[in-house]
């Protein structure tokens, strides 16, 4: 009986580490992504409370361009953020990165109306994207890296999976909660104080993640190389990993983008452009998501098996051939929304399930935050940031939205390539 239960503490133990890495870099991640579909999701009540409303399509597009702007910011919060991991720790980075998010989530919860205090409702409303904008630019490379590296290198491309499984889930959770404030609330209600909800709900659920990350230990790979650096040894700075700075950029390109259209604002697009009622198109996204979520691991284990290159390549160049047909197939009923979203997202995933594992494993240790962090960061901010403001401009400005389906489906094809040709096969690789 000794023997068993004395064989039996590590493995507890093991597990309960394992539990308490995947949560606390899970829920801090889905808090992230919250945030960002709240905004996106409540973007038409954003506009009307906090910009002047007697232009709607100005007011939007003004929504939009300040969301454009948190994205701008992200590459600074990545030297920020990115530095701090590689100096002082992954944990330090995570803890502050989930702070300052949530001190932006509060911000936007509580600003006053255009009608209160004018034009400084827009002012508030840039400064606290912008503090979300820092905190977010850290906060995907730092957990990326700080699971990547305490995965075991055969499991890696699964444990990398769960990025976006909690990051969508975010999505998924800010979608679902849409639906049901959007299908309970009177409109008048929901314009004036229901919107603000799940801004607050994510500044107190922030107070949960910084808890759980308080409790994290580093990981073996930051303590080893810190050690090195303490001895004296040399070791290569940033500038030396120009092509793999390059190749982050290029892959990523192509997946924020598709992502941003079909996992972000398709309900959205549906609602303001195909005449879906909100709460169906919510709902609808919702079923996409869930699709969605349960591919990510699948693609993760593929690539642990078949190898990283092969997975981003069939799955840029599939989505890529999706994008003109699920767009076409779209009308104001809700099964078309949740067939095109499916069938997309489902490509787009093997992509998503494994970029987190390929970034970690093209750089080395010591630069191994910042080195994502700062071509990530571009990446999101040049595409991603730009791709909601782009939607409606193209859609309901020049009447063309096939001229965006055509930008994105370009983009797949340069990141299907440079996986191709670029992307050195890194499964497997150990973190050192």
């Amino acid at each position: 009986m000794t023997s068993t239960i004395t064989a039996g503490e590590p493995r507890n133990a093991a597990a309960r580490s394992r539990f308490r890495i995947l949560g606390a870099t899970s829920v801090g991640n889905a808090l992230e992504w919250f945030d960002w579909q709240i905004y996106a999701t409540f973007a038409p009540f954003i506009a009307t409370q906090l910009f002047d409303a007697a232009n709607p399509v100005s007011s939007l597009l003004q929504t939009f361009a300040v969301f454009a702007v948190g994205f701008l910011a992200r590459p600074l919060g990545g030297v920020l953020f990115g530095l701090l991991a590689d100096r002082r720790g992954r944990k330090a980075s995570l803890v502050l990165a989930i702070i300052a998010a949530s001190l932006g989530s509060l911000m936007i919860g509580l600003i006053p109306t255009h009608a209160a205090i004018g034009a400084w409702a827009a002012v508030l409303l840039l400064v606290a994207r912008l503090v979300q904008g820092l905190a977010h630019g850290g906060e995907m490379p730092a957990a990326q890296t700080y699971l990547s590296e305490m995965a075991p290198p055969e499991r890696r491309g699964r444990w990398a999976s769960l990025i976006y499984v909690s990051g969508t889930t975010g999505i998924l959770a800010a979608t679902i909660f849409g639906a049901v404030l959007t299908g309970t609330l009177d409109a008048e209600f929901m314009a004036d104080y229901g919107w603000r909800i799940p801004f607050v709900v994510a500044a107190v659920l922030g107070l949960f993640a910084l808890v759980m990350r308080v409790g994290l230990h580093e990981t073996s790979a930051f303590e080893t190389s810190r050690i090195r650096t303490v001895q004296g040894e040399r070791q290569p700075a940033l500038m030396s990993a120009p092509k793999a700075a390059l190749i982050v950029i290029l892959v990523t390109i192509g997946a924020t983008v598709s992502f941003y259209v079909w996992g972000v604002t398709a309900p959205a697009f549906a609602t303001a452009n195909l005449g879906m009622e909100p709460s169906a198109a919510l709902w609808g996204g919702a079923v996409g998501t869930i699709v969605f979520i349960l591919a990510l691991p699948l693609w993760g284990m593929l690539s642990d098996r078949i190898g990283r290159r092969a997975v981003l390549a069939i799955s840029m160049f599939g989505t890529a051939a999706t994008f003109f047909p699920m767009r076409a197939i779209m009308t104001d009923e809700v099964w078309t929304l949740i067939l095109a979203t499916s069938v997309t997202l489902v490509f787009l995933s093997g992509s998503l399930a494994i970029l987190p594992a390929v970034y970690s494993e093209l750089f080395p240790t010591h630069i191994r935050t910042i080195g994502t962090a700062i071509p990530y960061g571009i990446a999101v901010a040049l595409f991603g940031g730009t791709a909601p403001y782009l939607q409606t401009w193209f859609t309901a400005e020049l009447g063309q939205s096939w001229l965006f389906t055509l930008y994105a489906v370009v983009l797949l094809v340069v990141s299907g390539l440079a996986a191709l040709l670029l992307l050195p096969e890194t499964r497997g690789r150990r973190l050192e």
